[in-house]
């Protein structure tokens, strides 16, 4: 393995950037090139073809990270790392640019269908999982976008000004999380944080990623994120992606008027060519254990678990009378958002219709509305067929949503409703009197303010894959008992959010909310939301009882409780646990996600569950000591199935030497 020591300064420097789109630098075939492709649902890997153009090449396209951040499943997020890194090896694919923990700090980002959540907490975990499942394969991943990236809107120039309390308490503990399991490399964001570039952010990329969080391999930039590349260099970046011609001049000419040393030179090249050694290293673990078909059965698992049942009045599961399907996504499905994650253009499978589907699944006949483009028919024909086909069956199943050239890299949202066509559609099929089952896909709050007291039951299928139509059929059918769980908050309307539709002036953006983000803002300042945090309905029904607590250390708690399925139906059920703190020498919010679980619970059974919390559990971010910090007092755990229904409720004092504690009142 070549070192540093071997090349001289020319070459380290041109082994800083990029040799094109894609790949690292290989000087020569001095050093073997690394090949980054983008995730996270699903390889998007592009070649170049016979009249120099890039294109995808076909690849199985999974559901979204807020469908498998909304299975509220470790093993899932695992299962998803696994499936993707056998296309990765496939594909001869060493880095894949995933996963993203940006937090969800307004439902109009149109980024958020790649993100997990708007708690930290679960983000972490998840991405966690995530990660291992992809390394475990032998393949790196790249976690992003490091850091404070919550919206697309200016992202290339706007500064996201916040406290560091802020940033250590909601921006950073998903990165901190996702960072146990040893990502290969990370990626820095566009934004300038305080006013100083992600790229360039030496706070960031080295006091706190570096020295805080222990990380010691390769940061990367997000592609054309540098604005310099001396200053990022010096800041605590290693690689610049892709390709710039200027950016070994900028290196070589910062170099030569003794801005940067050899040794910073250095210590940048040594991580890529240590990274290059890792990945070689790794290849022992690569393993393909799934054919085709099972990848895209185990996929169908996870999608079946992230669809999330929102409102059932009793017509779900799918039982006696005629159906029919209503909307052109029978036919032609949103599978995922758009820009660098879009994996539906490059699908290897096409879906069959939903009301084919369906019709398997529950034994019967199910109609549905012509097939046409999307935009293939005046809106008020398709209106006016749907109703009338409505108005025939006793169950109509609407399909709307929000594709990818809504839900996109590069633009954010102007509004939580659907399009005025799909609200048109559903109040006209509503009105006919049959029973009304309303499928969203989409990858991020919706507003359904005017239509759902119309409608007799909700499903949100979030961005499901290629599987949507095979997992929307088994979970209207029954075959499957939806499990999924909001990971995000659905507001009543974008007026009751924090942020509203304010989105900066182009230059900054204060994050005058500080920790309240997400339930932490509703919760504690009691407003009233359409869908909590945590939220989704089951065909099963559950029960909590029997909190029991055991104190195990100073800050270590062993937390057990009973969950009872009381249906006939077996069931998993997610049970969340809160922390709060009554009375702080700080603002804290209501309360906050520190542990959850799900579980498959067979009818009529019992289990005990059990949680271990630790100091993370009781701490803030101390911004005089620059460190976490347990203050002495008592704290209120709450268990329950979602952020606002927590039935089991406890209290625990903490009493540390008083030699840790600050002088308090």
């Amino acid at each position: 393995m070549i070192t540093v020591k071997k090349l001289t300064l020319e070459e380290k420097l041109r082994l800083l950037t990029g040799k094109n789109l894609w790949q690292t630098e290989d000087l020569g075939d001095k050093v073997r090139s690394i090949f980054l492709a983008d995730g996270p649902h699903g390889l998007r890997k592009m070649k170049l073809n016979a009249q120099g153009w890039y294109e995808n090449i076909p690849s199985l396209a999974h559901p979204n990270l807020v469908n498998i951040a909304n299975t509220w499943n470790i093993e899932l997020a695992r299962k998803v790392g696994v499936l993707i890194a056998e296309d990765c090896i496939e594909a001869q694919v060493d880095i894949l640019l995933a996963p993203g923990v940006n937090i969800k700090r307004t439902p109009l980002c149109g980024r958020n269908f790649e993100y997990f959540s708007e708690d930290p907490y679960l983000s972490g975990v998840m991405a966690k999982n995530y990660i291992e499942g992809v390394q475990s394969r032998g393949v790196g991943t790249c976690l992003k976008h490091f850091c404070v990236n919550n919206r697309e809107i200016a992202r290339y120039c706007q500064s996201s000004e916040l406290s560091e309390r802020t940033l250590h308490e909601i921006y950073l503990p998903a990165f901190e999380i996702a960072l146990k399991a040893n990502p290969v490399s990370v990626m820095c964001a566009y934004n300038p944080i305080n006013g100083v570039y992600a790229s360039e952010n030496k706070h960031l990329l080295t006091t706190v990623l570096r020295e805080q969080f222990g990380y010691k391999g390769l940061v990367v930039s997000d592609w054309a994120s540098v604005k310099n590349s001396a200053k990022s260099l010096k800041a605590g970046l290693d690689l610049r992606m892709p390709h710039h011609e200027n950016a070994f001049n900028e290196l070589k000419a910062a170099y030569d008027s003794g801005y940067i040393t050899e040794e910073e030179i250095d210590c940048a090249a040594t991580r890529i060519l240590e990274t290059v050694k890792k990945l070689d290293s790794m290849h022992s673990k690569h393993k393909i254990t799934h054919s085709d078909q099972q990848r895209k059965t185990s996929a169908l698992e996870i999608a079946e678990e992230g669809m999330v049942l929102l409102k059932n009045n009793g017509v779900l599961p799918i039982g006696e009378g005629s159906v029919c399907v209503i909307g052109e996504l029978n036919f032609h499905p949103y599978m995922g958002g758009g820009g660098a994650a879009c994996v539906e253009k490059c699908s290897a499978y096409t879906p069959l219709p939903l009301h084919e589907l369906l019709g398997y699944a529950i034994g019967r006949n199910v109609t549905c509305s012509t097939r046409v483009m999307r935009d293939g028919l005046n809106p008020s024909h398709n209106d006016r067929e749907g109703a009338a086909i409505a108005c025939k069956h006793d169950i109509s199943v609407v399909l709307v949503g929000l594709g990818p050239e809504v839900e996109t890299e590069g633009k954010d949202r102007s509004s939580l409703r659907l399009s005025e066509k799909d609200e048109r559609l559903i109040k006209l099929v509503a009105a006919t009197g049959t029973k009304t089952v309303i499928v969203i896909e989409a990858g991020s709050a919706i507003d359904m303010s005017s239509w759902i007291d119309l409608v007799d039951a909700v499903v949100f299928a979030g961005y499901s894959g290629d599987n949507v139509n095979d997992a929307l059929a088994n979970i209207l059918s029954g075959k499957v008992c939806p499990s999924g769980k909001l990971s995000e908050t659905f507001p009543f309307s974008l007026e009751d959010t924090y942020c509203k539709s304010d989105s900066g002036n182009g230059n900054v953006e204060v994050y005058s909310d500080g920790v309240l983000v997400g339930y932490r803002y509703y919760d504690t300042n009691n407003i009233p939301v359409r869908f909590p945090f945590g939220f989704g309905l089951s065909y099963a029904q559950f029960e909590y009882s029997d909190l029991a607590i055991e104190k195990t250390g100073e800050t270590n708690f062993l937390i057990s409780f009973n969950v009872k399925n009381l249906s006939s139906t077996d069931g998993k059920e997610v049970s969340q646990l809160y922390v709060s703190d009554p009375v702080s020498t700080v603002f804290k919010p209501e309360k906050e996600l520190k542990e959850f679980k799900k579980t498959l619970i067979k009818a009529g059974e019992c289990v005990r569950v059990e949680f271990e919390l630790d100091e993370n559990a009781f701490a803030h971010y101390d911004v005089i000591d620059g460190k976490k910090y347990v203050e002495n007092g008592e704290f209120i755990i709450s268990v329950g199935s979602s952020s606002r229904d927590l039935p089991l409720k406890a209290r625990v004092e903490i009493s540390l030497p008083d030699e840790t504690q600050h002088s308090a009142i």
